[in-house]
C-alpha cells in the first residue's frame, strides 16, 4: 500500500505522525530519531527540509543552525560538505542539551533509511525547493511514500501547486485555516484542488462541518497537529496526556484521521485502548 492509498483507506485507524521523529533520547530530525519512529511502529514521521548553498538537501527545522548545531549560520549559506560534518545537540537542542555523535542528515540518507518502512511527511521550508525534493524522491524510488504540503490561500498558490506537485503522482496536503477572515476563499480553493488530505486549523470543532461537502465528494482526510506550539483550540499534547478522550478522542470522533504529535507513544497506546 502506498501513502496515498493509506490516507484514503476508510477502514484504517487514526494515523500517528511522529513530529521530527522520536526525539526524547535522540536529536530531533536525526537518523536515530527517525529510526526510532520506524522501530516503534508509527505510521508517519515528519521531517523538516532545507537547502545548502550548493543545493544539497538536509534536515533542519530552524532558519539557523544555532539551536541544533551551535552555529549561528543559515544552512543556505554553507556548502553541503560543511553541513554534513556538523554534530547535533541531543533532543530538541539548545544550550541545555549536549552534542551527540549524530550528524546533520542529508535527505538522501533519510530516503535510504526509510525506504519501504514508514511514510514521510516532508515539511520543505522553501516552497521553491519542492521540485528538487520531488526529483530526489523519484530518483531514489520513494515517491510513493512521501507527501508534500503548502498553504493554499490564493489563485497563485493553486496554480503553483497544480503545476508543481500532481503531475508527479505524489501525495499533496493542503493547509487550510477555518479560523481566519478569508476562510471561505480558502475553502473555495480547496474545493478546486481536491487534495487527498488537508491540514486544518480551527477555533471550534463545529467549524469542520464547512468541509463536509468537499469530503463527501473526494473522501479527503483531515490532519490536525496537537503539538503544544501550534495546536488548535487547546487540543494540545499536554492536555491530551491529562485527558486523551477530551483531546484525541474528540478530534477522532469529529472526523480527524491523522494526528501529528510529540507524544506518539501515548497516542498509539490510546488508540489501542479505544480499539479494545
Amino acid at each position: 500500500m502506498n501513502y496515498s492509498e493509506f490516507i484514503a483507506d476508510k477502514t484504517r485507524d487514526c494515523a500517528v505522525v511522529a513530529h521530527r521523529g522520536i526525539w526524547r533520547n535522540a536529536p530531533e530530525n536525526s537518523l536515530s530519531a527517525i529510526e526510532r519512529a520506524v522501530a516503534e511502529g508509527y505510521d508517519v514521521v515528519e521531517i523538516d527540509v532545507r537547502r545548502s548553498a550548493d543545493g544539497g538537501l538536509f534536515l533542519l527545522h530552524d532558519e539557523t543552525l544555532e539551536r541544533m548545531a551551535g552555529l549561528d549560520q543559515r544552512p543556505e549559506a554553507l556548502a553541503s560538505g560543511d553541513l554534513a560534518v556538523l554534530r547535533l545537540r541531543n533532543r530538541d537542542g539548545g544550550d541545555g542539551n549536549d552534542f551527540t555523535l549524530e550528524k546533520l542528515p542529508r535527505l538522501a540518507e533519510v530516503f535510504e533509511l526509510t525506504r519501504g518502512r514508514i511514510f514521510l511527511h516532508l515539511d520543505v521550508k522553501e516552497r521553491e525547493a519542492i521540485p528538487e525534493v520531488i526529483a530526489l524522491a523519484k530518483a531514489m524510488g520513494v515517491e510513493q511514500q512521501v507527501d508534500f504540503w503548502a498553504a493554499l490561500k490564493s489563485e497563485e498558490d493553486l496554480h503553483w501547486i497544480r503545476e508543481t506537485v500532481p503531475p508527479h503522482d505524489v501525495l499533496f496536503m493542503a493547509k487550510t485555516r477555518l479560523n481566519v477572515p478569508d476562510a471561505a476563499a480558502q475553502m473555495a480553493l480547496l474545493g478546486e484542488l481536491m487534495p487527498g488530505v488537508c491540514e486544518v486549523y480551527f477555533d471550534d470543532l463545529r467549524q469542520l462541518a464547512a468541509l463536509n461537502d468537499i469530503r463527501c465528494r473526494n473522501g479527503m482526510a483531515l490532519w490536525v497537529n496537537t503539538l503544544d506550539s501550534v495546536a488548535c483550540a487547546d487540543f494540545t499534547d499536554t492536555a491530551a496526556l491529562a485527558d486523551p478522550d477530551a483531546v484525541w478522542g474528540r478530534l477522532i470522533d469529529a472526523g480527524i484521521s491523522v494526528i501529528q504529535t510529540d507524544e506518539a507513544a501515548a497516542l498509539k497506546s490510546y488508540l489501542a485502548a479505544r480499539r479494545a
